[in-house]
């Protein structure tokens, strides 16, 4: 496990949070959701060792983060507050360029490869015509999109956001979400992602890390939302163009969370399976052969081996 919390209880003068148990791997997605006031960005300025814990142990590629300098933790984590300082004079170039000069002593020039991944990064955001724009006449979602891409830059296995979406239209919260997910997958990298809005999870995220009475449940997606009702309410984005969906017989929460699921992670043809929900069994056929799973955990290995 890439990052792990152990036995962990957090807060300030009261606790907010207690017995956290954790995981999360490279190449993971994960949404942390929670009401406010609950405990998410204390969690996150935990796991950065900018809060100490009330208990407990966290672990960033099996060493403590107590044990790690400012400059390890920076290496190792990029991070996006929702209420970051704006540089002033900056443009957007200057400061998606910022997350390369941890790299380096601040006086260096950047390398022409530096430049290319900057240019690139600025692309994928959609943010080319701000290039040379000062940040203070940005709109608040392209600030926003403007310092995800310095975390972008930093090129850290570890990324996290607090509240990246709160200022973004659907289309660019889109863009950034897509964005996140690829990384996660075609680079290896860790992310995690604070948020109000679950409903983002089902599309764009692994696991999930959902705060509630003063604990913090965790696992995949689709298992922790059926665990919760409150968290079975909302509509699907439409995602993934490639996907054709297999034969589904559930109860329509059921079908809605492997609909979700499969999508997701499965960009082909999924026509030749048929799932059938029994008594909180997945009943699963294909190739004139029978599967049993009792989780969307299985299902997503199953379908992997078999397809």
């Amino acid at each position: 496990m890439h990052l792990q919390i152990k036995q962990a209880k957090i807060g300030y003068d009261k606790t907010l949070i207690s017995n956290i148990n954790a995981d999360l791997n490279l190449g993971e997605v994960c949404l942390l959701i929670g009401n406010n006031g609950v405990g998410k960005t204390t969690l996150i300025k935990s796991i950065l060792h900018q809060n100490s814990l009330l208990e407990g142990e966290i672990f960033i590629n099996n060493k403590n983060v107590n044990e790690l300098s400012v400059k390890e933790v920076a290496e190792n984590i990029a991070v996006v507050f929702s209420k970051s300082v704006i540089p002033q004079n900056y443009t957007v170039e200057d400061l998606i360029s910022l997350g390369k000069y941890i790299y380096y002593p601040f006086y260096f020039e950047l390398k022409q490869e530096d430049r290319e991944e900057v240019k690139e990064i600025i692309h994928e955001l959609d943010l080319t015509q701000y290039k040379n724009t000062l940040l203070r006449n940005l709109s608040d979602g392209n600030l926003q999109k403007a310092f995800i891409g310095r975390a972008l830059t930093q090129n850290s296995p570890i990324i996290i956001l607090d509240e990246p979406t709160t200022h973004l239209d659907e289309k660019n919260k889109l863009i950034i979400l897509k964005t996140l997910r690829k990384l996660a997958k075609q680079q290896n990298k860790l992310i995690l992602f604070s948020s109000h809005d679950w409903r983002l999870a089902k599309e764009f995220a692994d696991k999930m890390w959902y705060i509630k009475d003063s604990h913090l449940y965790s696992g995949i997606v689709e298992d922790v939302l059926l665990q919760h009702d409150e968290l079975t309410n909302a509509s699907l984005f439409h995602v993934n163009e490639n996907f054709v969906a297999p034969s589904i017989k559930s109860p329509q929460i059921q079908k809605e969370m492997l609909y979700s699921l499969l999508q997701k992670n499965f960009q082909k043809d999924l026509s030749s399976f048929n799932f059938n929900y029994n008594e909180s069994i997945w009943e699963v056929s294909f190739d004139n052969k029978q599967y049993k799973c009792e989780s969307f955990e299985k299902i997503v290995k199953l379908i992997s081996k078999l397809h």
